[in-house]
């Protein structure tokens, strides 16, 4: 008798505890699979040292709930310029990408690409972080920006020609990454072009350009040391770097798997991406030093005059910040603040 009366009720029980289960969002084994899209190869600092241990620490501490695809080498489609529009629009759930790739649409970032605002790449990753946070939110707003990060100091990497000082780069052709570097590449006497990194490897070969501004890292990856012979520090730029998410995207994610992306993303991920691409340098010129290349380093005098060549490029800069009705210097001198704070 008292296992007639038992049974109906645990009979219940269960079907209880499935009903549970069977409502959506219940469940800890949701699972979510997240395009992420770039235009680098595996063997690149982006792919090996920075976006692949991020998805495996991100899959790790979801517990397998978050599974990220990588996608290098635009193999989704597309041009890198485009992959901005790509994250925003919801063709891949993730991207990263240079936002001067697309010339003047994020005017403010560019700031840290103005000649000489640059430090060490984990200084000015988290200078660029703690300056989104106060003035970039709305240059980003299409997007869930997870870090911008920067490169090493750049330096110009030649096919045939010694860059010592400003005279030797009078009519040079040289690839330029963003429209600040080209600025300022022009002020100092050179022809620069601008392109995408995945295009310089060909377009020194086939003398389309003479030479690169690249930080070292990417130079392995592309072999661009292997078609060229001079190397000169400068410390004139870095470029700014963009890793984000789609905003519905991770809207739709419930809250324990957007804790995990959070937790992944802001100042500790700009310091670490800075941390990979400073410690990348070092194989890049290794490599150059091996095939018997010469590296230069500009003389304090020579960067002095450098300086005093670009200076209309900065104030440029401020000018076309001030029209838009902000105070131009202030960002600027701020910028330069926050390296400097972030270098000590």
């Amino acid at each position: 008798m008292a296992f007639r009366n038992f049974l109906p009720t645990m009979l219940c029980a269960l079907a209880l505890a499935a009903a549970a289960l069977a409502v959506p969002g219940s469940s800890p084994a949701q699972e979510v699979t997240l395009k992420l899209h770039h235009f680098l190869p595996p063997s690149s600092t982006t792919h090996a040292g920075f976006l692949k241990p991020w998805a495996d620490k991100v899959m790790a501490e979801s517990q397998g709930r978050i599974k990220i695809d990588i996608y290098p080498v635009m193999q989704l489609g597309g041009r890198a310029p485009q992959l901005y529009d790509q994250v925003k629009d919801g063709v891949v759930d993730l991207a990263w990408t240079l936002p001067g790739y697309t010339a003047g649409r994020f005017p403010l970032v560019e700031v840290f690409e103005l000649p000489y605002v640059t430090g060490s790449a984990v200084a000015t990753s988290q200078a660029l972080m703690a300056f989104y946070e106060r003035h970039l939110k709305d240059e980003f707003k299409d997007v869930r920006v997870l870090a911008l990060h920067s490169h090493a100091p750049g330096a110009l990497h030649m096919a045939t020609k010694p860059i010592r000082t400003i005279e030797d780069l009078k009519g040079v052709k040289i690839r330029a990454p963003t429209r600040a570097v080209n600025a300022a590449l022009k002020a100092l006497g050179a022809t620069p072009v601008g392109m995408p990194v995945p295009q310089v490897p060909e377009a020194i070969a086939r003398g389309v350009v003479e030479g690169a501004a690249l930080p070292y890292e990417v130079t392995l990856p592309l072999r661009v040391h292997e078609i060229t012979r001079y190397h000169t520090n400068t410390g004139l730029y870095t470029a700014v770097f963009l890793f984000a998410m789609n905003k519905a995207r991770y809207e739709s994610l419930p809250p324990d798997l957007k804790a995990v992306i959070d937790r992944n993303s802001g100042l500790a991920l700009a310091e670490r991406a800075g941390r990979v691409w400073d410690a990348a340098e070092a194989p890049g010129i290794a490599a150059a030093k091996a095939r018997g290349n010469t590296i230069f380093t500009l003389s304090d005098d020579e960067v002095a005059r450098w300086k005093a060549a670009t200076r209309p490029v900065i104030d440029r800069w401020i000018a076309e910040t001030d029209a838009r009705g902000l105070d131009g210097r202030a960002l600027y001198e701020e910028a330069r603040a926050l390296v400097a704070r972030y270098g000590e």
